[in-house]
This record gives structure tokens, sequence and C-alpha cells, in this order.
């Protein structure tokens, strides 16, 4: 996206035009023998970190990116953003390719010109991991406690994670060959290179994760026996099975197909090629995906019936290469629902499936599978449609027939649970509470797409957070609620530990003038986990306007996209990441910009001396000297200073 700043009249200001008449009592510098005119320092979480579903503390890796926390001695900045950006979600090469950036849609910075390149930035963190062979550093102190973890895709690998940097013992139980679950099974190889899969997992056993594969609790193990082996059980068993088109004509036609049941076809491959004419319905990732793979594979007019797509996809069968020697084009069509612009699915991966040939209808419901004499499907008859909410109404007069070899549906997701069906809520999925506590079930947890299909990030997210209520379960108390906003949080004293200046231990009887005192922090407040900070807090006057970096995307096109499974996607320089992250407006935050030293017109605020400071403990306010002129709160660009001090 280019910038917008050429759009945007940029006149900033705290008062506009007009505002002549003296402030409410409350915004007055004195009010009887009682003063609201100090300032104090307040940190609340970015809108980037609240859209975040894993939790990441963005604004804190974006800190270490810019510069503005610098790594120990004979470490790069991009050590210092790995340690900082891993602390949440453990697959930063992963996330930075196929992440659809929720946290890029929160990033106040829009107002100004354009988002922080934030995915990008990611990416290459996670590129300069793998690259440099770091690792997730040591697991907690053990405890002792045993924890089963049923399923090892993200969720899983996540939770695993956050248990072993707690001391927990876990054993990860896959019921398929691999771990990875949809990272490896769901996305395509040209989005995530299958090395980049195993180098992020790798990290996480290399913590001591014990994994038992080809093991499917409900039927090589029961329930009983996790229970009286394990202290406590995580389940993040995912959604591998994907929901038929709900239409006459879909159940018995042997050539209607699952976008899951193809992802995962095409990623063990077992599906070399596919028919001449795909059909695809969705609108959402996995549609594109398998639109975007269709393309790819091409078709083969010497394929022998026996080794059809579908008998690939169910596992009859699997492709000979010597058969697929001369591949073509296979003609695309994907349906949706929606308009474009509100399909579910990324843009950006709308827009390359288009210029690699794949055709897209959109704002159309299938209604009835057509077949042949075989009872194979040909052709799927469809309607123009209007969406009252997420209900489709055909309009009538508008019905349309298309032909084809191959129907997949990527309509959506659920568990499979044979052999566990006690967990299941009907439809198939696990109930959980705000809490991740499987319904009825104490000492169990729930995690992942077995909730609710959702993102690759939210699965790692909700993992954190029901590992906490977990450990909390262990420890012998009640899990707690999560908090309203619920991420990795900037800590004031971590950031004073980490500077080597942890505050004195508190002594009560030393305890006479406690401005004075060095065991606590003064003048600060912290409400990161109850607020978020809107850019109507901001000085946005202070940021220049500039155009966010993209990173160097091939573009190809319908003719060359036939075999072609190559990377599409490049990391953004190191340089060019730390110069976008300088763009960060440090929302909630400090980032030591000078503005209230400068514009003090009592010289209040001074800067804290070098030996005592730290990230947000760069300035501190001199009360006697203040008179509450609120400029220091007025040329604040992060919205860090509030004036009325303890209120």
């Amino acid at each position: 996206m280019a910038s917008q700043a050429e759009d945007i009249p940029f006149t900033f200001r705290r008062f506009q035009e007009g505002d002549d008449r003296p402030r409410p009592l409350s915004e007055q510098i004195f009010k009887a023998d009682k003063s609201h005119k100090c300032p104090t320092y307040v940190h609340r979480t970015p809108p980037c970190q609240a859209n975040c579903p894993a939790g990441e503390e963005i604004r804190g890796w974006l800190h270490a990116a810019r510069g503005l926390e610098k790594p120990p001695e004979g470490e790069s900045w991009q050590d210092l953003a790995f340690r900082r950006l891993t602390a949440a979600n453990p697959f930063p090469a992963i996330m930075g390719r196929v992440c659809p950036a929720p946290c890029q849609q929160g990033c106040n910075r829009r107002v100004v010109d354009d988002h922080i390149a934030i995915n990008a930035i990611e990416h290459t963190i996670g590129e300069y991991g793998r690259t440099h062979g770091l690792d997730l550093g040591e697991p907690g102190p053990d405890t002792g406690h045993r924890v089963a973890v049923v399923g090892g895709g993200p969720a899983g690998l996540s939770a695993a994670y956050q248990l072993r940097k707690r001391g927990h013992h876990c054993t990860i139980f896959e019921a398929q060959p691999q771990v990875g679950g949809m990272m490896r099974y769901g996305i395509p190889g040209y989005r995530v290179p299958r090395e980049v899969v195993d180098t992020e997992i790798q990290r996480i056993l290399d913590l001591g994760v014990a994994v038992r594969t080809e093991c499917r609790v409900g039927t090589d193990i029961t329930l009983e026996e996790l229970d009286s082996s394990y202290d406590a059980v995580l389940w993040s068993v995912g959604t591998h099975e994907g929901r038929p088109l709900p239409v006459d004509g879909w159940d018995d036609a042997p050539n209607c197909l699952t976008g899951v049941g193809f992802l995962r076809a095409f990623n063990e491959g077992r599906l070399g090629a596919v028919s001449d004419r795909i059909l695809v319905i969705g609108g959402g990732d996995t549609s594109v995906d398998v639109a975007s793979v269709a393309r790819r594979l091409g078709y083969s007019a010497d394929l022998p019936d026996e080794e059809r797509p579908e008998h690939a996809v169910v596992g009859y069968t699997a492709h000979d290469a010597a058969n697929l020697a001369v591949r073509e084009g296979a003609a695309v069509i994907l349906t949706s629902l929606f308009t474009r612009e509100e399909m579910a699915a990324s843009e950006q991966e709308i827009d390359d499936a288009l210029r690699e040939g794949v055709e897209l209808r959109d704002s159309v419901m299938p209604t009835t599978v057509e077949k042949d004499e075989d009872g194979r499907a040909c052709a799927v008859h469809f309607a123009e449609c209007r969406m009252e909410g997420n209900q489709p109404h055909p309009i009538e007069g508008t019905e349309f027939r298309v032909e084809t070899d191959l129907v997949i549906a990527a309509i959506g997701q659920k568990g499979n649970l044979d052999g566990i069906e006690e967990l299941d809520n009907g439809y198939g999925f696990m109930e959980a509470d705000a809490r991740y506590q499987l319904a009825g079930r104490p000492g169990h947890f729930v995690a992942g797409d077995i909730i609710q299909p959702h993102l690759l990030t939210t699965a790692i997210g909700q993992a954190a957070t029901a590992v906490a209520s977990l450990d909390t379960y262990l420890q012998g108390q009640q899990p707690a609620k999560p908090p309203k906003v619920n991420a990795h949080h900037f800590n004031l004293l971590d950031a004073l530990r980490r500077a080597g200046r942890e505050p004195e231990p508190y002594e009560p009887e030393a305890v006479r003038e406690t401005d004075h005192s060095a065991f606590a922090i003064h003048n600060y407040e912290d409400r990161g986990a109850h607020e978020v900070i809107r850019h109507d807090r901001l000085y946005l006057g202070y940021f220049t306007p500039g155009k966010r970096p993209q990173r160097e995307r091939r573009q190809i096109d319908p003719d060359g996209v036939v075999g072609d499974f190559h990377e599409r996607i490049s990391p953004l320089e190191a340089d060019t990441a730390h110069k976008e992250a300088r763009r960060c407006m440090s929302c909630g935050m400090c980032f030591e910009c000078d503005s209230c030293l400068i514009y003090c017109p009592q010289s209040a605020v001074e800067r804290v001396p070098k030996g005592e400071r730290a990230i947000g403990r760069y300035v501190r306010t001199d009360y006697s000297r203040c008179v509450g002129c609120h400029i220091c709160r007025d040329v604040c660009p992060t919205g860090y200073i509030q004036m009325g001090l303890g209120e």
C-alpha cells in the first residue's frame, strides 16, 4: 500500500480555532487548595499489541530493532529483537511470511501516513534467527510436573514451549507422522518452505519436549491413561476435517473433495497433478491456497483414470511422476459468497492468485452439484446472491452453470474426535471457558482451532493463555480470568533489571520522604493490562510523513506458474528493517525524543541520571518547579504524559 501522506492535511493541533472559552474546572491549574497540575508517566498498550492474537510485545521488539533498547555487548539488534519477539511467539520466520497481520490494521501510524511494516520486520528477524542458529534459551527450573499436550500443531507446539519455559515436563501426542499441524500439512511450501517449518519446530523440541507421533488419543492411548500418567492435559488437536458442501449432489460424488484434504495430499507429496477444470468454493485463505496450488500443479492429459486427483487426495494412490512429464495449466475458478472486498482471504494472496491465472467469481452461491452417468460431478449450479450477515440469499433469475472435472469445497473445518466423543460439543469442537479450561474436566485445558478455527497466530496466543491457566492449576490455585488487554506487556521493573538498575530493597523503618526513596518508582503508573492508547492521545504533529517499504515479491504470470513452487517473498534487508522500525510512534511509552525537556518553560522536566535510566524511565519532573502549564503533555508524541498526578 502506498503512502497516503498526499491525501491528509497535516494540521494536528491540541487547540482549534475558536477555542477561546475557559476549560472545565477539572482541567484548570488550581482548584481550592488542591493542585491538579503535575504530570505523571502512564504506560498504556499500543493497538498493534492489542490487535495481535499471539500477544507479542511488538513495541518492545521494535524498540530493539530501532536501537532504542541496546543489546548486550557482542550482540546485534536482531539478537535482542529475536528474544523479545519469541517470548510470545516461537515462530517468527513462519508468521513473518503468512500472518495476515491484524497488528498493522490497528497501527496508530495509519492516521499519519501508513502502518508500520510490522510483519515484514518480523520476517527479517525470524530469518536472522533461523540462519544464525538462534535458540529459545533454557527451560525453566524443573517443577516435577508432567503435562500431556494432545496435538502437535501451532497451538500444541506453542504450549509445549511455554510449559518448558515454566519448567514443566511435557509430551506431545501427535496423530500424524510429523508435528507441525497446519503449518506443515495445510500451508503450501511456496508460502513457507519446509526447512523453515523444520527449524522453528526443532528449536522448541530442543528445550526437552518429548514427542510421540502416529499416536492418536482415543485409539492408541486412552483418556484414562492420560489422566493417570500426567498432572494435566492440554488439548490442541486442531481441525483437520473439511466441511462438506451443504447442497444436493455433493455427498456421493467421488470427485467432490474438501480443501483440507486436497492441501494435505499435496503437502504429503501424494498429489502431483489435477484435472483440467477445477472449481474451488470458499473465499478464505484455504480456498485461495487450494486454487493457487491447483494452478501450480497443472494437469496431465496422459493421467490414467486410476490416478485421478481424488484417489491421491483420499489416499488410495500417489501420482507417478513419470505420468506427469507434460503438464498444462488447469482452468481454476474460485467462487465466494462475499464480494472480493469482503472475502476473508488476505488481499495480497487474492491478488497473487488472480495474477497467476485463477478466475474469481464473487457474490455467488452454489445450489446443486450436477452428476454424469458415472456418478461423478460434472457441473455445479450457482445463483448470484446477497448476504444478510453470514446468510446468503439467491437472487431470482441469476442462475448459471459451471462445468468442472473436480470440485473442492473450502468452506470450513472441524475436528476429528473419534475415540474421544465425550469431549465433542456436538459440532466437532471442544468447549472452553474464559480461562481455556475444558468444560467439566478439571486439569484439562484447550487451545487452538478445536475451539474455533481462526489464524495461526490466534492458536499461538491461546496456547500461551491456556498454559498460564494450567500453570496456576498445577500450583493448586484457581486460574484467573485473563486481563482485559491480554498480551506480553512492558514491565518497568524488568526494564530496570535488564539495565542493571533494580530498585533498592524496601526497608519500612528507613522510609521518611518517599519521593527521595530508591525502593520505588515514583510518578509512574502502569495501565497496560487495562487500556489501549488511541491516536487522539498522541501529538501527531511530531511525526514526519514517510513511505512504508515493501518486501520484494516475485510476480508470476499465468504462463509461468505451472511447476513454480519457489518462495514468492523475500525479507527486508537489515538496514531497511532498522530504518522502518524508527517510524514506530512508540504509542503509550516514552521513546526519548526530549520534547518535554525542550518545551518546559520552568525547566521542571529533567533527564533521569544515566546510572538510573532505562526504557520508560528517561525523564522525571521536579514538582517544586512545575506550574501545571500542560505543555509537556501537549508536546509528548507518544501520549506517555498525563496531567493530574495521582488521578
